[in-house]
């Protein structure tokens, strides 16, 4: 009997000895990044440096075919992980060998691989999948666009899980070949540069490749009838604009306004810095929405962004996200100032350059007309909350903000400040918090109030601490002047640009 008791204990002690310190120290990785927006959003446990899609859509029945290869490499000893991603999964294999997977939550796919995963050490995962992605729901909604011709898919903060699985979140960006094979009578567009084309039986595939970091977020695909122009910016990037052959009225105007995108880029290169990726351009497909986004190297516009006439203010506010947002991104979500605030402000600097009102004027323009009791002060635009990330606050109030910083730092610094700030933090993340300390080191000037003032409070800025930052100064005067009303009220008067800025962020609520 007790011989009988030894044995299996033996064994035991054997079985322990024989399993790899790793696994002993493997756990699962979050299911989120803990973004304080949206929790959901994201995964921990691992980065992803590249995606490899290999895609096959037909229009007819809006079916998607997709084979994904995810190199990543963990950041803690993995026994589980997760992808975002909401379409059906047939197959999942972790370095090659079969894993185990399992849908949870609204977009979670939960992946065991047949061993540990070791920190450090690169990981190739593989993913088959299909779906109708129109058809897929998460939280009551999809951002798949259908058109009468095709698709396309643009979504902030969410788009990519509804056409492949990724680890959506912008703190983990990568480089991206994208494969798309559809029917030869439509044409596929995405992300930088087309690589190649080529036909057979019916099909063309084709071959975008993004060589430089991107959010998921940012990758985009639209596939249908497209009436595609090429061009070079000043220094010979590839510009790649296309538009849906059935824009009816609103074609001429979206031409007028995306046809400016090398013009646009050159100014932008003299204002923020070198232009931080290797192609560029925009598309405009036949959809029913009414929102812009800067999707990365080539952004996607809706047709209705251009519905009165061509406006070149709404490109300036998407391609200064290639700056503003895609090069330079948020660490958590609740940073969006570091995007809109200063996309819109760069649609102010435009305003100035063609005359149609400086920045100054817009700042005092928005402080003089918004009465203290609107409900626009109740926002703070550096931590606006979920339900107003798209806020106008955050735009045209994020925007005052950096002019209040322009007039305490001097011309010279401000600008001096934009350009180190893209170089600095170029594919990287950023938060408020690290644009306010970049600032105070670069001018010497202690700025936490000053910020504190136009981004975290709730109500109206006084007329004094507004007029100590260069603020409604002049109109608090109540002498008509270049750009104040001369009725008495004090207020100034709307720049020519003001109606285009807005009908632009209109288009930018996602």
């Amino acid at each position: 009997m007790r011989h009988r008791l030894i044995v299996p204990s033996a064994a035991a002690a054997a079985l322990l000895l024989a399993i790899p310190a790793s696994a002993a120290d493997a756990t699962p990785g979050a299911p989120g990044v803990g973004d304080s927006y949206y929790p959901a959003a994201g995964n921990g446990g691992y980065d992803v440096s590249h995606y490899d899609l290999r895609l096959k859509y037909q229009p007819k029945t809006d079916r998607l075919e997709g084979t994904a290869t995810l190199i990543a490499t963990p950041t803690q000893t993995l026994s589980r992980f997760n992808l975002d991603f909401a379409l059906d999964v047939s197959e999942v294999l972790v370095n090659g060998k079969k894993a185990t997977f399992a849908k949870s939550g609204s977009h979670e796919v939960e992946v065991t691989p047949t061993a540990p995963l070791e920190k450090d050490k690169q990981i190739s995962v593989v993913v088959r999948y299909s779906g109708v992605p129109s058809q897929v729901k998460v939280d009551g909604s999809t951002a798949w666009l259908r058109t009468p011709d095709g698709a396309a898919i643009a979504g902030e903060p969410e788009g990519s899980i509804w056409w492949f699985p990724s680890n959506d979140h912008p703190t983990d960006k990568a480089t991206y070949d994208i494969s798309v094979s559809v029917p030869d009578d439509v044409q596929a567009i995405s992300n930088g540069v087309l690589a190649s084309k080529s036909s057979k039986l019916g099909w063309t595939r084709y071959n975008w490749r993004a060589t430089k970091p991107q959010a998921t977020y940012l990758t985009t695909l639209a596939v249908g009838k497209f009436d595609i122009t090429t061009d070079t910016t000043t220094n010979g990037l590839p510009v790649v604009n296309a538009y849906s052959k059935d824009l009816g009225d609103n074609a001429a105007s979206a031409k007028a306004s995306v046809e400016r995108t090398t013009e646009v880029l050159d100014w932008g290169g003299k204002v923020f810095g070198p232009y931080p990726f290797n192609a560029a351009g925009g598309y405009v497909p036949n959809v029913p929405t009414g929102y812009a986004l800067e999707t990365q190297t080539r952004p996607f516009y809706s047709p209705k962004g251009f519905a009165n006439g061509a406006n070149v203010s709404l490109v300036v506010h998407e391609l200064a996200h290639q700056w503003f947002g895609d090069s330079v991104s948020v660490k958590n979500w609740r940073d969006i100032w570091v995007n809109e605030g200063f996309a819109t402000y760069s649609q102010w600097l435009w305003s100035e350059k063609e005359g149609e009102g400086t920045a100054q004027e817009l700042a005092d323009y928005i402080y003089t007309s918004i009465p203290a009791d609107n409900a626009f002060w109740k926002v703070k635009p550096g931590d606006p909350g979920a339900e107003n990330q798209f806020h106008t606050a955050v735009y045209n109030r994020g925007a005052v903000a950096l002019q209040a910083l322009r007039n305490t730092v001097g011309d010279k610094t401000f600008f001096a400040i934009l350009k180190d700030w893209t170089a600095a933090n170029k594919f990287g993340n950023a938060s408020v918090q690290d644009f306010v300390k970049f600032a105070e080191k670069a001018s010497g000037k202690p700025l936490q109030k000053l910020f504190d003032t136009w981004l975290f409070t709730t109500s109206k800025p006084s007329k004094a601490s507004a007029a100590k930052a260069g603020i409604g100064k002049v109109a608090a005067t109540g002498k008509a002047g270049k750009g104040v009303s001369a009725d008495g009220s004090g207020k100034v008067a709307e720049p020519k640009s003001w109606k285009k800025i807005q009908s632009a962020q209109r288009a930018h609520k996602h």
